[in-house]
């Protein structure tokens, strides 16, 4: 993640739960905070419910990589925390990319290089 680092913090997380807005799909929850830093901070909670260290590890790492893949397409300055929902246990990585996305959107957080892309 060249323009991110990781949210580690327990307080950072509470700060984004309380203070930030959230959506919701099927197998995601995002909450977004703006923050003062010039770069993305990245949070990704996976509960028990959602399966044993192996699975919940799994989630973890494709939703990681689905954020690095598409990071350039992210606003800057933002707090972002994704949460899994016991559902996502089984999808794969383009559903997992795809429900990040579209949570992005719903938050308008995402998409704005896209236009520069396409004017060019």
């Amino acid at each position: 993640m060249i323009h991110s680092e990781s949210l580690k913090k327990n307080r950072d997380f509470q700060k984004v739960y309380q203070k930030g807005t959230s959506k919701a799909n099927r197998y995601l929850v995002m909450y977004v905070l703006e923050n003062q830093y010039m770069k993305n901070r990245l949070g990704i909670s996976v509960s028990k419910k959602v399966g044993n260290s192996v699975v919940r590890h799994r989630i973890t790492r494709l939703i990681r990589e689905s954020y690095r893949l598409n990071e350039k397409d992210f606003n800057k300055s933002l707090d972002i925390v994704v949460v899994a929902r016991p559902s996502a246990k089984n999808i794969s990585f383009h559903e997992i990319e795809s429900a990040l996305l579209h949570l992005a959107d719903k938050h308008h957080i995402a998409g704005k290089n896209n236009d520069e892309k396409n004017s060019n």
